[in-house]
């Protein structure tokens, strides 16, 4: 199963990806791991990432097309994968789509995680006192969804013309999301169990 997630920040993606990549026997690819790992390694595009940063720019996304594509090519993502954290935008998602295409391996669903933005708040205020982060404030996270809102409301159509997106609600304990985003995966696959 070929899967991406969407959702914004404090959705609980990362918690939930984790998990269904365990229960199907398939990589969780995030982005910032991919990203980080290139540069630590001192890969080529590891390099070119970092010259990028060094600079304080962003990272552009024919680099980062191209070390998704790659870790896509490694042999664990052969039966499958779920990307949590790309595509950002339209124009990564079309990279994806073409990458695939190629593969012969598209895309099965889109998993779009749904909560209130007033829970999300709530959420993250209540990690960072108790784990005193300071990027978990309610005026840090309010500008993340302001931007995550102006880049993904594309995206989100775009997979939707695709019939590709699927919600789940992510309102409640991390067990009870979990089940939600299975049975969304088995509906989608024609009632086969994970």
């Amino acid at each position: 199963m070929r899967l991406v997630l969407l959702g914004p920040p404090g959705a609980g993606k990362g918690t939930q990806a984790s998990r269904l990549a365990e229960g199907l026997g398939i990589p969780h690819i995030a982005t910032g791991d991919i990203l980080r790992g290139n540069v630590a390694d001192g890969t080529p595009l590891g390099r070119e990432a970092k010259a990028f940063m060094d600079r304080g720019d962003l990272v552009p996304d024919d680099v980062i097309n191209r070390m998704v594509a790659a870790r896509l090519d490694e042999d664990d993502a052969e039966g499958g994968f779920i990307l949590d954290g790309y595509p950002r935008t339209v124009p990564q998602a079309l990279e994806l789509e073409g990458s695939l295409r190629d593969r012969g391996t598209p895309l099965d669903a889109v998993l779009r995680f749904v909560i209130a933005e007033e829970e999300l708040v709530r959420r993250v205020s209540g990690r960072a006192q108790e784990e005193g982060r300071s990027d978990d404030s309610a005026d840090v996270l309010r500008n993340r969804l302001q931007e995550y809102r102006s880049k993904t409301v594309p995206l989100e159509s775009f997979y939707a013309e695709r019939r590709l997106l699927r919600d789940v609600d992510a309102l409640g304990d991390v067990d009870e999301v979990a089940r939600r985003a299975r049975a969304t995966l088995d509906d989608r696959r024609g009632g086969g169990a994970l």
